[in-house]
Parts: structure tokens; C-alpha cells; sequence
């Protein structure tokens, strides 16, 4: 039962949480020790898979592969663990954290609700158990959008809502093509199955079909425009939370499905994905230079680093897979600190808007290295987890002689830096401002207000992690390497 822990104890920290709504404090109390609890178990199941091996459980008294599986190997042990890391620093950042929509009652159990669907579809080992929890995931964050009870949330649910309802209906159809032509759900049965001449035919289209829908839930060129539209709504704990987690749950999906289910899709897919990945890395670094609020700075950003790894899968070998691994743990990480520390911006200076804050480097000197930590790794300058997510997969690129695909991952990362740049020159770096005849009032200097002790720890807890991963990648890039050893090559368990 250890690999349905991470699983089960958000489930049951969300019903205990609801049944304590008119309790705020203990609601709290009971939340960060779920997280914790979360957490312990995640890491416990880690140590379980690299002593024994991949870990399966079978649910609903029926043989493989008929039955529910729910299953643990290196990678999928690993996102859940790096899945829990987040949800505990979300948690502890959110415990004394006062932004709209922070104190209703419904916020813990929709938290929770997240963490648990998002930990099931990491385990998830058929085809329909993984659509289900998937969309559990999806139902969670459109309760977290509309929590703030105003008219911007509403919209941007409804935008949400309006995109996840299409990425469903494709994706239900898609299974369900599947299922009819191959008879099997279970992912052990799919690989053995989608590898059959008599199925050459059709099987390709559905998983074009299937593709598509899991595209639109990662944010990928042209369907991202939700993204940058609704994230922006929810208060930072939240928004570090969702935008650190739910597209790379997708990228992760897209990954198991292409390089360890169905690994005879036609080349031609694989190929349209690469360029479909450059588009993606383009629209959305070049949306994140064009802004001037923190939030729709990273909404951007998400965009763009999901080019990213759509770029990794689609080099469609070991070696890619797992630079792409290792830069999905990275990206997790880096995207939701920097968040949090957005956050903080928030609480310091009472804005998003870059253009009416500034002077955060002498009022707030931690915070400002702290940044500095996250946006050098997102840059990625060297010796930080990006420096090595990227050389991974830039490597690899260009020794399959995929010249454009590298020179284009490298020339995002300068328009990335001048984003990081513009950040670091108008927030932290320049006077802040006493009135902006363009903007109104500005607000009270930085050092006018303290900030939750809580929140500063939870952002060092990443921060620590983040530079843990790029002094000393060597353990990391072995482990991605044997998590992925299999991708790509057909192999059974």
C-alpha cells in the first residue's frame, strides 16, 4: 500500500480539512501536517523503488491487465516525490499569508484535492485511470480560480473551464478510439499492442487525437492563451502551486505515453512536436518580455519552458528523455520559487507592476538573493539546475546534427535573461519610486511591512534544493539517466 500513500493522504487531509472549515487555525495546522506527512511517505516510496525496484498495486479484483493499476518506478517516484516537495513549501508559504482569497474555507480541500490527483496520475499506470485523475486535477484548480469570489476570477475560471472542457472532450474520444482498437487500457498492454502491423492503420490517428488534447492542458503554441489569462488571478502560494505543477504534469504525461507506451508513434508526429516545441519556446519568452506584471512575467515563462521539454521529447531518444527529466524537476522547482518570491515582491512594495515597485535590493537583501538564485537557474547560467537541464538537452540535440532546434533553445535563453534583467533592474534595482504620474500613488516604501517568517522559509527550502541540484548534479543526471534508460527502445518491464 506505500505506493498509494502519496495518494492517500492528501485525500484524507482534504476531507479533514473541509470537515474543519469553520476552524481556520486548526484547518491550518492540519494542512501542514498532511503536507509533511504527504512528504515523508513521497520519500519513502522513493527509497522503496531505488531498493526494489518498480512498485505496482492492482485494484478492483481483476487480473492484469484488466485491473486498476497504479504503479511506481524511478521517474514516476521521482515527480511524485518532487509533486510533495511543492505542495509542503506551498503550504507553509500560504500558513500567514493574507491575499484574496487566501482565508475561505474551501481552499485547503481543493489544495489538497490537487496534490492527491496529482499524484495518482504520476502513479497511474492504464490509460482511462489516468484521464480521470487527470481531470480530478483540472476540477481542482477551477475551484482554486474562483475562490476570490470577484469578477476577475470569474473570468478567468470561465477561461479556463471553457479550454479544460476541450482538452477533456478530446481526450475522453481519444481513449475511447484507443480502447476499441487495441482492447487494452493497462500501459503494459498498450506497448506490447501498439507495436502490432494490424494496427499500423489507425492506431496513429487516435494518438494524434490523444496528443492534441494533452497539448492544450500543457499550454503548448497555439492553444496557451488561457494560460497567461487565468493564472495571473490566483494569490501566490496558489499560483506557485498550479503554475509550478499542472503543465508539467502534462509534459510528464506526454513523455510516459510517447517514449514508454506507445513507442511505435510515426515519426512524423515526433517530428511535428520538435517544431511545434520551437514555436512554443518563441511565443511564449518573447509574451514574457512584452509584460510588465510579475505574474504574467512567469505566466509567460510556463509557456516557454514547456518548449522546452516538448524539444526534449521530441529528440526522442534516452539521452533526451532524460535531459528533458531532469529539466522537468529543475523547471518545477525554479518556476514556483520564483512565484513565492513574487509574492513577496507583492507584500513588499503592494504591487505587481514592475513599474511601481523597485529599491527591493537594500530594503529586502534576502529576497534579492534569493531571486537571484531562482532566475540564474531559469536563465540558466552556470553552475545552476538549468545550466545542466538545458547542456543535457542541447547536447543531444546537436549531436543528432539538430542545429536549428539548439540554436533556437539557445537564443529563448537570452530573451529569458532579459526578462530575469528587467525584474531584477526595475524591481530590486532601481529607487523606488515615491509617485508615478502614469500609474497613480505609488505605495509605502518596501521596509514599511514584515513579512511571514513562514513564507521566507518555504521559498529558502526550494532555493536550497535548487542550488543542492546544481553544485552537484552528478546523482541527479545518473538517476535520470537510469530512470529513462528504457525510453524510446521498446523494452518490456
Amino acid at each position: 500500500m506505500l505506493v498509494l500513500s502519496p495518494l492517500l493522504v492528501p485525500l484524507i487531509t482534504a476531507l479533514l480539512t473541509a470537515l474543519l472549515a469553520r476552524h481556520a487555525a486548526m484547518q491550518t495546522r492540519v494542512s501542514v501536517l498532511g503536507a509533511a506527512t504527504q512528504l515523508i511517505f513521497a520519500a519513502m516510496l522513493l527509497i522503496d523503488v531505488l531498493q526494489g525496484g518498480r512498485q505496482s498495486v492492482a485494484l478492483g479484483n481483476w487480473p492484469l491487465p484488466y485491473a486498476i493499476e497504479f504503479a511506481a518506478d524511478a521517474l514516476s517516484a521521482a515527480m511524485v516525490l518532487i509533486a510533495a516537495l511543492l505542495g509542503f513549501a506551498t503550504v507553509l508559504f500560504g500558513r500567514h499569508w493574507n491575499e484574496t482569497g487566501m482565508g475561505m474555507p474551501g481552499l485547503q480541500p481543493l489544495l489538497h484535492g490537487l496534490l492527491a490527483a496529482t499524484a495518482a496520475v504520476f502513479l497511474a499506470a492504464d490509460l482511462f485511470n489516468l484521464y480521470v485523475w487527470f481531470e480530478l486535477m483540472l476540477i481542482s484548480v477551477l475551484g482554486l480560480l474562483v475562490l476570490g469570489g470577484k469578477r476577475r476570477h470569474g473570468d478567468a475560471a470561465f477561461k479556463y473551464f471553457a479550454v479544460s472542457m476541450l482538452g477533456t472532450l478530446l481526450m475522453l474520444g481519444a481513449v475511447g478510439m484507443i480502447y476499441g482498437a487495441t482492447g487494452h487500457l493497462n500501459f503494459s498492454a498498450l506497448r506490447a499492442a501498439s507495436i502490432q502491423p494490424g494496427l499500423a492503420g489507425a492506431l496513429p490517428a487516435y494518438i494524434g487525437l490523444l496528443l492534441l488534447a494533452v497539448l492544450l492542458k500543457a499550454g503548448a503554441f497555439p492553444l496557451f492563451a488561457w494560460l497567461p489569462a487565468s493564472y495571473h488571478t490566483l494569490p501566490a502560494p496558489l499560483l506557485a502551486l498550479v503554475g509550478g505543477l499542472l503543465t508539467k504534469v502534462a509534459a510528464y504525461v506526454l513523455l510516459r505515453l510517447l517514449a514508454d507506451v506507445f513507442v511505435a508513434t510515426p515519426g512524423v508526429l515526433i517530428e511535428a512536436l520538435g517544431w511545434l516545441a520551437l514555436a512554443t519556446m518563441l511565443s511564449g519568452v518573447l509574451g514574457a518580455a512584452y509584460h510588465w506584471d510579475l505574474r504574467r512575467i512567469l505566466a509567460f515563462h510556463i509557456v516557454s519552458q514547456i518548449g522546452y521539454l516538448l524539444f526534449g521529447i521530441a529528440l526522442a531518444t534516452p539521452a533526451g528523455a532524460a535531459g528533458t527529466v531532469f529539466f522537468l524537476l529543475h523547471n518545477i522547482l525554479v518556476k514556483a520559487a520564483l512565484f513565492l518570491i513574487a509574492g513577496l515582491m507583492w507584500a513588499s512594495a503592494g504591487h505587481y507592476d514592475l513599474r511601481r515597485i523597485g529599491g527591493l535590493y537594500l530594503a529586502r537583501p534576502l529576497l534579492a538573493v534569493l531571486f537571484l538564485v531562482s532566475a540564474f537557474s531559469l536563465v540558466g547560467v552556470p553552475p545552476t539546475t538549468g545550466f545542466w537541464g538545458k547542456f543535457l538537452l542541447l547536447r543531444e540535440a546537436f549531436d543528432q546534427g539538430r542545429y536549428v532546434w539548439g540554436g533556437v533553445a539557445l537564443a529563448v535563453g537570452l530573451l529569458t535573461l532579459y526578462s530575469m534583467s528587467k525584474i531584477w533592474v526595475e524591481g530590486f534595482w532601481k529607487p523606488h519610486p515615491m509617485q508615478q504620474p502614469d500609474h497613480g500613488p505609488a505605495q509605502l516604501r518596501p521596509a514599511a511591512t514584515a513579512l511571514p517568517a513562514t513564507a521566507y522559509t518555504a521559498v529558502m527550502l526550494l532555493s536550497l534544493v535548487i542550488l543542492i541540484m546544481g553544485i552537484f548534479p552528478d546523482p541527479f543526471i545518473r538517476y535520470v539517466d537510469a530512470a529513462t534508460a528504457r525510453f524510446w527502445t521498446g523494452a518490456l518491464r
